[in-house]
């Protein structure tokens, strides 16, 4: 691939790829595409009406995975690309995306991304998805993805959602529409520190009987920096919810939890929960018993926790 070191190690971090990646993949960088691979199986077609892709997965496709990542190395440069995945019925894939940034300018560099799924009839999905900045500090990174979910009767999908570090600013909206028999679980690990903010919106409508869906957010605020949860869970059918918030708050950092939960129908069993709270002065002292410093043991729990 006729890349840069720089964009070398930023798809190193956010998508775990070494080289070429083996199977389907399309990798952006500042705004134009840089590689693409497709399979016999996996097809990824470039948009005539707008920026952005088609990644269309065959029915019955096994145990493949693709590629899609982002990245910018440019200064002063967004991007905003629509991409369209639809997984066949019966299908069983992996998908990984994410955007990485590397601002060493005076500007501000961000990417939005709108991702629609359309998840078919009794298929599964994973979708990984990695945000990290990085830069000498002067400009900003700012990333706002928006995920559309629809998920057709008795498909799946968990959707892995990670800030990794050196986002300024970032608002994250997900949609979902879950259908009979349907499941939807989103894992959401996210970090801030200096005067950083991020807001998650979570809206999840299971309108199917026997539909479900599961959303966890684990997140550290740390120094200066912002954060608010929402989740809102629509129960339109029988079905079960579950909406999760844990946060560690640190030094001057402030967290709003706001998590909801709306049965619309008598069969509907709907939970949420939600903690906020400074790591127990008994964890650090147990790590520091062992030879740790404050800050390290402080480094290994927040590790820990994000897991």
């Amino acid at each position: 691939m006729n890349i840069s070191n720089t964009e070398k190690e930023l798809l190193k971090i956010i998508a775990d790829m070494e080289g070429t990646p083996e199977g389907a993949f399309n990798i952006r960088a500042n705004g134009a595409l840089a590689e693409r691979r497709v399979t016999e199986n996996i097809d990824i077609k470039t948009k005539t009406d707008r920026q952005g892709i088609d990644i269309i997965i065959r029915p019955g496709t096994k145990g493949e995975t693709v590629h899609i990542p982002v990245i910018i190395n440019a200064t002063d440069f967004n991007d905003l690309v629509y991409n369209d995945f639809i997984i066949g019925e019966d299908a069983d894939v992996t998908i990984m995306a994410g955007c990485g940034i590397h601002n060493c300018g005076e500007g501000e560099s961000g990417h939005d991304g709108i991702h629609t799924f359309f998840v078919g009839k009794n298929a599964k999905v994973k979708y990984i998805e990695r945000h990290y900045g990085e830069g000498d500090g002067n400009g900003k990174n700012v990333m706002n993805p928006t995920t559309v979910i629809n998920i057709a009767e008795g498909g799946y999908m968990e959707m892995e959602t990670t800030q990794i570090k050196g986002i300024d600013s970032t608002s994250r909206n997900t949609i979902a529409n879950v259908e009979k028999d349907g499941t939807l679980v989103i894992k959401e690990k996210l970090m801030t520190h200096g005067v950083q903010r991020a807001d998650t919106d979570f809206t999840v409508n299971l309108n199917g009987e026997n539909s479900g869906a599961n959303v966890i957010s684990r997140s550290v605020a740390k120094d200066e920096s912002f954060q608010i949860f929402k989740s809102n869970i629509n129960g339109n059918a029988l079905c079960s919810g579950h909406t999760e918030c844990d946060a560690i708050i640190m030094d001057n950092a402030k967290v709003k939890a706001v998590p909801e939960i709306n049965a619309n129908h008598i069969d509907a069993s709907l939970i949420h929960e939600a903690a906020i709270g400074k790591i127990a002065g008994e964890q650090l002292i147990k790590l520091m018993t062992l030879g740790l410093t404050e800050k390290e043991a402080e480094e290994e729990i927040v590790n820990g926790f994000l897991k």
